[in-house]
């Protein structure tokens, strides 16, 4: 009986193929901080570090690999996007995150805010209201090896009680107004960041800070987002 033997050169031509790819995409990535981020006033070393150093093409559907690094919202699929690399860049620094801190990330989508999240904070709970997105977000971080990320398929106008309070709560689908149950996860001195507004047209991004007697709500750019929806979906 004869075996027959891998061709070692095509294995070869094959590893390279895909290590000129990844160092492709590290320069993609690396452009993408320089002048898509750096350039618009994000200076926060750990948000800047963060972007550097996760993977959006990781994120992306196969059809949209080429643009992984492009200026711009990208679908994913069930009516959804990835933000533009610069919004997730900005909220993640408004939020002035800690090493030490416990966030809740409400719109999991396809995992690359959470991702980012986790590459500053101790730990990232993450809720998608679409189970489809939920699992496979959940499936790419145990791939790529976040494990401070726990992701639940569930309606994240609720927040995540059993795992609150938050330092942090990020919220990255449009709600028509504040969920009061995520001010209350939040623990005093907590942030939140929120696009709000009606279901049509441009939101406002609102920060919030709790303080111990007092809300304080602050305007901070107009946005484009998916709705925030209360309905649980395959």
């Amino acid at each position: 009986m004869m075996i027959k033997v891998p061709n070692i050169a095509l294995i070869l031509v094959f590893l390279a193929f895909q290590v000129q790819g990844q160092t492709n995409f590290a320069s993609q990535r690396e452009k993408m901080v320089r002048t898509q981020i750096k350039t618009r006033g994000i200076t926060n070393p750990v948000t800047l570090y963060a972007m550097l150093n996760v993977p959006r093409h990781e994120f992306v559907p196969d059809s949209q690999k080429d643009y992984s690094y492009s200026d711009s919202p990208l679908p994913i699929g069930k009516g959804q996007t990835i933000s533009q690399p610069f919004i997730v860049a900005y909220m993640t620094q408004a939020l002035k995150l800690e090493s030490t801190d416990k966030v809740l990330e409400v719109g999991t989508g396809s995992g690359y805010q959470a991702a980012v999240l986790a590459k500053i904070v101790d730990s990232v709970y993450t809720i998608e209201i679409i189970k489809e997105l939920a699992l496979s977000s959940k499936k790419k971080m145990q791939t790529l090896g976040y494990s401070n990320i726990t992701v639940k398929w569930g309606d994240g106008y609720n927040g995540w009680p059993n795992k609150a309070p938050f330092d942090a709560i990020m919220v990255t689908a449009g709600a028509e107004s504040i969920p009061q149950p995520l001010i209350d996860q939040l623990k005093v001195g907590g942030r939140m960041i929120i696009p709000v507004g009606p279901h049509y047209g441009t939101r406002q991004l609102v920060l919030i800070i709790k303080k111990k007697n007092k809300v304080v709500k602050k305007n901070v750019m107009l946005v484009r987002f998916v709705p925030l929806t209360r309905k649980i979906r395959e």
